[in-house]
């Protein structure tokens, strides 16, 4: 790849790894419905002038389920999810179980679309697996119980959203794909949203990062993501997933003064292992198309 091309990735990695910093500052302040549901809106307004042309907007007749079932799996659930779990965890657990998502996918396509899993695959599993355990272990003050199966379910809905992807909606555009579940997402969440708007107005801080999460952190990085996709490629692009955890890391560190503690670092490590292993010489087959951030 070009410098640019990697310059793109480094990029995307930086904008989602904040997303979990801003998700912690607002959700106190939002809720997490009313955050979601906003965030959503403002990344779909984004989507609308591209959306909106006539040679995208023709894409959408036939596919009209598929992208609502997307947008609850790929945005309107796990977006919620990690709210919910930020009150009692640290930003950089969110971005590192995060990422989990990418050795989930693997299992989720060996029992959904028959995808076969080599030793090496298997080995990357569980190495991946063995430092998810070192991260949600009672010992690990960073995040609760709790908050780590609400993260790991929020991976899991990524997971079955990427396989998703692959198996019914290889006839339309990504952009149309990602921009109208955003959409979709927005609309279904919207009375909650209404009903848990808070009552008192938030900081200038929260309403900053809410909207970082929905212009920046949603909007424009899918906008980008999608962009990567067809210069270099699905594969390619997937590498983003090791700079996601690195930088949430780093962000939480820098502007939380969040402790990297030990058991962080050597969980996000074996994760990233694992990913790695389980991605050598791996048979493009497809499934690396999914949504992964």
């Amino acid at each position: 790849m070009k410098f640019k091309h990697w310059a793109l990735l480094i990029i995307l990695g930086a904008v989602w790894g904040s997303s979990f910093m801003f998700i912690k500052i607002a959700t106190p302040e939002f809720g997490p419905i009313p955050l979601v549901g906003i965030r959503l809106f403002i990344a779909g307004t984004l989507f609308l002038p591209i959306l909106l042309q006539p040679k995208y907007l023709k894409q959408i007749h036939g596919f009209k389920l598929k992208i609502f079932i997307l947008s609850l799996l790929n945005a309107t659930i796990p977006f919620t999810l990690f709210s919910y779990a930020s009150y009692t965890s640290d930003s950089n657990m969110l971005a590192i179980l995060n990422s989990s998502a990418a050795l989930l996918t693997m299992i989720v396509a060996y029992f959904w679309i028959k995808e076969p899993i080599g030793r090496k695959q298997v080995s990357g599993l569980i190495i991946g697996f063995i430092g998810i355990i070192v991260l949600v272990n009672p010992s690990n003050i960073q995040i609760s119980l709790i908050s780590s199966l609400a993260c790991l379910t929020a991976a899991s809905c990524y997971a079955i959203s990427n396989v998703f992807i692959q198996k019914f909606t290889k006839d339309i555009k990504k952009v149309v794909l990602i921009g109208w579940s955003l959409i979709f997402g927005a609309i279904t969440l919207s009375p909650l949203t209404i009903v848990y708007f808070p009552s008192t107005t938030p900081s200038t801080e929260a309403i900053l990062s809410l909207f970082w999460l929905g212009a920046i952190g949603t909007g424009l990085a899918f906008i980008g993501y999608v962009r990567s996709i067809e210069t270099i490629g699905a594969v390619k692009t997937s590498t983003v997933a090791y700079f996601l955890p690195l930088f949430g890391i780093i962000w939480g560190y820098i502007f939380l003064n969040e402790k990297v503690t030990y058991i962080v670092i050597v969980g996000c490590l074996m994760v990233l292992l694992g990913i790695f292993v389980a991605n050598t010489n791996k048979p493009d087959t497809g499934t690396n198309e999914g949504i992964i951030k």
